[in-house]
This record gives C-alpha cells, sequence and structure tokens, in this order.
C-alpha cells in the first residue's frame, strides 16, 4: 500500500526519487519495494554514491573479476552503467505511466571533467549509448564550463540533469542553457517531447554554510537568521522557474507548442545536516507543482513515518518573500556570492575526492584479484 505523506507530496506537484542505488538495491527487490510502498519514482546516483556501493560488501566481486583486464575507471564506469541499466528497466512503468517525466535514472560525468567542455560532452553520449535505455538521464555539473556542454548534450536529443547549482543567478544560466539546447535540437530534427531535464539545486548545505557564518556574526538579528537561506533561496530559484516555463513567456510559449517539456527543478542534499531541524524540513517546505525531491533514505523514511496533516503547495507565488529574506542575510553580513561560489568548488572537490578514493578501491581490489 502507497504512503499516505508522499502520495499528498505527489498530488501537490513533487515526485519522490531516491538519492542512491546500490547493486543490493537491485538483487533484492528493495527498488522496487520503494516503488510500490513509498512511490519511489526516480533514483539520482553521484559519485559518492556508487564509492559507498561499491566498497561495501561483495556485492560487486563477482563482476569486478572478469574486469581485470583494464582500468580501474572502465571497471567503475561497467558496473554503474549496468546498476543504471537496470534500474532504468524496473523504472519502466513508471517512465511509461508519466509520459516519460518520471521513472528517470540518473548517471554522472566524471567529475574530474568538471572544467572540460569537450571531455563532458563526448562522455555524456557514451554513457547514453551504453545505458541505451530512453529514462537515464546524464548528470553534469553546471560549471562555467559545464554550460555549453549542457546545451550541446541537450542538442543531440539526449536527457540531462544539471547538478551542482546553488544560486539563482547560476540557475537562470541554466535555464538558458536549456532553452538553447533545445533550440538546436529542433533545428538538428529531434523530437522535443523526448527530451527531459532537472535542474537539481542543493539545499541543506546552502543552510550549513550560512548558518556557520550567522553564528559567527553572532548578532540578534544574525541568529534569529538560521535555517532560513536554505528554502528561501530554493523558492527563488522556483519562482525564476514560473517565469521562464510561463505561456506569457514567447521564447517557452514556442518551444512548448513543439513538444517541449519543462526543466523541472529538482531539490538536493534535502537530508538536513543540523539535527535540531526537522528531518522533513526541506520537503515539506519545498513542495509544489512540476518538482521533484530526490531524498537519501533516511530523508525519504521521515517522510514516510511522520505525521503530516497538511502537505501542500509552499512554492507558488513564494518568490517575493524569499526574496525579502535573502536581502536580510545580506544586510546581517553574508557575503551570498562568496558562499555559493565556495559550495560550488566544495562540491566538485567532494565528487573528484569520492571519486578518487572509489577508483584506488577499485585498483586495490584488482591487484588482489590479479595476484
Amino acid at each position: 500500500m502507497s504512503n499516505k505523506n508522499l502520495t499528498d507530496l505527489a498530488k501537490v506537484g513533487t515526485s519522490t526519487w531516491l538519492d542512491d542505488l546500490s547493486r543490493d538495491r537491485l538483487t533484492t527487490s528493495g527498488l522496487q519495494l520503494l516503488i510500490e510502498d513509498l512511490n519511489v519514482v526516480g533514483v539520482t546516483t553521484n559519485p559518492a554514491i556508487f564509492h559507498t556501493a561499491m566498497t561495501a560488501g561483495d556485492a560487486y566481486d563477482e563482476q569486478l573479476s572478469t574486469l581485470t583486464d583494464g582500468e580501474a575507471v572502465e571497471a567503475v564506469y561497467t558496473m554503474a552503467i549496468d546498476d543504471v541499466r537496470d534500474a532504468c528497466d524496473v523504472f519502466a512503468p513508471v517512465h511509461a505511466a508519466s509520459d516519460g517525466a518520471d521513472g528517470r535514472v540518473s548517471i554522472e560525468v566524471d567529475p574530474r571533467y568538471a572544467a572540460d567542455e569537450e571531455k563532458t560532452v563526448v562522455q555524456a553520449a557514451e554513457l547514453w549509448k551504453r545505458v541505451g535505455r530512453p529514462n537515464a538521464m546524464i548528470k553534469i555539473p553546471a560549471t562555467d564550463e559545464g554550460l555549453p556542454a549542457i546545451t550541446r548534450t541537450l542538442a543531440e536529443g539526449i536527457s540531462v540533469n544539471v547538478t551542482l547549482i546553488f544560486s539563482v543567478d547560476r540557475y537562470r544560466q541554466v535555464v538558458e542553457a536549456y532553452l538553447a539546447g533545445l533550440e538546436q535540437a529542433q533545428k538538428n530534427g529531434h523530437d522535443l517531447s523526448s527530451i527531459h531535464s532537472v535542474a537539481s539545486f542543493f539545499v541543506s548545505r546552502v543552510d550549513a554554510e550560512i548558518d556557520k557564518r550567522l553564528d559567527t556574526i553572532g548578532s540578534d538579528e544574525a541568529l534569529a537568521l538560521r535555517g532560513l537561506a536554505g528554502v528561501a533561496n530554493a523558492r527563488l530559484a522556483y519562482s525564476e522557474f514560473e517565469n521562464t516555463f510561463s505561456s506569457e513567456n514567447p521564447r517557452w510559449a514556442a518551444l512548448a507548442e513543439a513538444g517541449a517539456n519543462v526543466q523541472r527543478p529538482l531539490w538536493a542534499s534535502t537530508g538536513v545536516k543540523n539535527p535540531d531541524y526537522a528531518q522533513t524540513l526541506y520537503v515539506t517546505e519545498l513542495a509544489g507543482p512540476n518538482t521533484v525531491n530526490t531524498m537519501p533514505e533516511k530523508t525519504l523514511q521521515a517522510t514516510a513515518e511522520s505525521q503530516l496533516d497538511d502537505i501542500r503547495d509552499n512554492l507558488s507565488g513564494t518568490g517575493e518573500a524569499a526574496g525579502l529574506t535573502m536581502a536580510a542575510l545580506t544586510e546581517a553580513g553574508i557575503d551570498l556570492n562568496d558562499v555559493f561560489e565556495l559550495l560550488e568548488r566544495e562540491g566538485v572537490d567532494k565528487f573528484v575526492a569520492s571519486w578518487n578514493e572509489l577508483l584506488e578501491a577499485i585498483e586495490a581490489k584488482i591487484a588482489a584479484i590479479r595476484n
């Protein structure tokens, strides 16, 4: 039986995706049970998720023993692609029932390519071809070099999950990259209705960094703003979404007439990092039409088990109030541009570190098998 809270969330317009994937979830039918019981309709992955999956236990050892002739990076991608392909097959009915919006499984380009447009474009196309499923999504970070790569990848008819977005300014650039990609895809003869995209806007990391700075400032005004930045920042982005993907926007209206889909905001990093905050803070406060919330399992379970009697649209029309909150943070002494630039750098660095640790672990396993 489906969970009431997550069913209500879907009725409001927020799709629940799981921010996790492993071989064990696939072989034990655990993923299928999450679909049936907790309304999970998609999956996101990243280098940290595959690091945890592939270095814990022995679920990948049998396959790895057949992949010892090549480099560790190829072994990792072979195993990850198999997982993503299998997960895509599990979600195929969801994908069909949602006209392609949900039932999506994301796989990320090598995080070491975050500053290399050409390598990102080439690998995005390769991953799309190797997974070979229409409900896959290729994750590309919203770095300066990633933005043109996003446009070029979309132009080839490939669905893209744009990741590591922290600021509204960067989000505007992501939307521009999406629209430009659709326009090029149309010129290239692709069916726009088959192209889907989400813009992954990170939430809890914003609060974690800004709260730390507010504590340092220490004034009553500053301390009163703790825990407000993440939601307000996301709501400002949603206001941009409302304005852009509107029939009153001629550019979007022309694309929509040709069958294009909106690029849904996806709330990422939705597990709270401050234990004083409700575990469902970034779920209930960011519920609204045409959105996705990708949750770590702990947040998913908390959402399912909490007493949430009034899940409603908390996004539509909230831009003005959110802007006042962000202005108050600036007045309190928070350099928002510095925060967002730091978080983007740290985001890329953390994924690269997890990726390198994974490659080192797989290299060690391969060496042990060879010996």
